[in-house]
């Protein structure tokens, strides 16, 4: 079964950027050697979880406090960082130049979101 789009030039397409698991992969890209283990990323003063790698999702919750889930992260051989904002401001800013560059127009979403504006449907 085909699905039949039909797109009219005269309104405008938009798309959405998104990285994945954006924290715990800008922790990654200095760390090649944690590519397949699990991270979780802590708020301010290491209180809670604020960003999860996939591989650390079963094991823990988003906002999880740190102290109640020390066991299952040794358990589960997941490494905890502190956050470090200005390396994902950093990183953010590189991939939104990255985006910008490959499109005529784009809105910035959030640190890890851009909203891309095209009219047309080959871009």
């Amino acid at each position: 079964m085909s699905v039949k789009v039909d797109l009219n030039p005269a309104l405008p397409i938009f798309a959405l950027a998104d990285c994945n698991s954006f924290y715990a992969s800008c922790e990654r890209v200095f760390r090649p050697d944690l590519a397949s283990t699990p991270i979780v990323v802590l708020s301010n003063n290491d209180g809670c979880v604020i960003a999860r790698s996939y591989d650390a999702k079963p094991f823990v919750k988003m906002g999880a406090p740190y102290f109640q889930i020390k066991d299952t992260l040794r358990r589960h051989g997941i490494m905890a960082f502190s956050s470090n904002y200005a390396l994902y401001g950093q990183m953010s800013e590189r991939v939104m130049t990255l985006i910008e560059s490959m499109v005529c127009d784009s809105e910035v979403y959030s640190i890890d979101k851009n909203k891309l504006h095209t009219v047309d449907a080959q871009t």
